[in-house]
This record gives C-alpha cells, structure tokens and sequence, in this order.
C-alpha cells in the first residue's frame, strides 16, 4: 500500500456503518454520556448543595465552596489513575467487561453521593466519606472514557476509525449538557 492511499478521504462506503459498529458506537457513546452527566451534575451541585450540607459552616461560603471545589477535583485527579488501571485490565480480561463494570462503578458511587449524611448529622465523616465516593466516581470516568474510545476505534474500518472514535468523545459536552438542563429545571 502506498503513502497516498492512508492520505485519501474515505468515501460514503467506508462511512456507512456495519450493524454491529453502529451498536458499539451508540453504545460507549451513551456510556460516556451517563458517566460524564454524573461527573458534570456533581460539578454544579457541589456550588449549590455540597458546600451548605457537607462542610461546616465558618460564617463564610466562600470556605464551603472551595471545600466542595477541592473535592470535584479530587474526581480529576482519579481520571488519569482510572484510565491507566481500566487500560491494563482491558487488555488482560477485555474492554467490554470493564466498560460495564466502570458504569456500574460510577453508577454506585454517585448513588451513594445522594445516600450520604450531612455535616450536621456525622460531622467530619460527611466530607471524607464524600471525597472517597468521588474518587471512585473519576477514576471510574477514567476507564470509561478511554476504554470506549478505543473499543469504538477497534471495531471501525481503518480509512475512517477517527471518524467514528469521535462519536464516544462527543458524548462529553452531551452529558455536560443533560447535566445543565436537569439542573436548571
């Protein structure tokens, strides 16, 4: 094969998905929609709910929502970890197992987010119980949202696997999106 033919633009045959390609594509796609709604909705919930209900309150709610901003980030800092750990075991016992177990993993922790006691009821345990949740729930995010690109990329045909790796990606701003209407009704 020549260095021309990996330069040319796939044609409408290349585009039009086989049934089993379109399935693993609605598949992660809505994956990553789900897990990162979960990711973005605690994001906005963490300025409006999490600051009053699980920090205590010093007379300022600037220190609350900075506590609550500290453990949102605690979820991105988990990303890299849970893409790495998901990555390995992929390859080892297979992606789609550990795509469903990584929704299943978020799923559960943000569940439990909502199940929590406040500040007021357990005091201290409140916020260290809801840092340990948010961890898992990011580094789940990590292994779902690379596992589901590259799952997508390994059942497409090679002139247009970008094309239709970038389907799982546009699930981000989707679930940022749910996130922000669900929150504003």
């Amino acid at each position: 094969m020549c260095a021309a033919d990996h330069n040319t633009v796939a044609g409408p045959a290349e585009l039009s998905p086989t049934t089993g390609l379109k399935r693993v594509v609605a598949a992660s796609m809505a994956g990553t929609v789900v897990e990162w709604y979960e990711f973005f909705l605690y994001g906005t919930a963490a300025t409006l709910v999490f600051s009053k209900v699980f920090f205590a309150q010093s007379g300022s709610d600037l220190d609350a929502i900075l506590a609550a901003f500290v453990t949102y980030a605690v979820g991105f800092v988990a990303r890299p970890l849970g893409g790495i750990v998901f990555g390995h075991f992929g390859d080892k016992y297979g992606r789609k197992k550990l795509l469903q177990f990584s929704l299943l993993l978020v799923g559960v922790a943000t569940f439990l987010m909502g199940c929590l006691p406040t500040y007021g009821q357990i005091g201290y345990s409140a916020p260290a119980l809801l840092v340990a949740l948010r961890f898992l729930q990011g580094f789940a995010v990590g292994g779902e949202w690379g596992g589901a690109v590259l799952l997508v990329a390994e059942h497409s045909p090679d002139r247009s696997r970008g094309f239709w790796a970038s389907w799982p990606q546009a699930g981000v701003p989707v679930g940022n999106m749910l996130a922000t209407v669900v929150l504003l009704v």
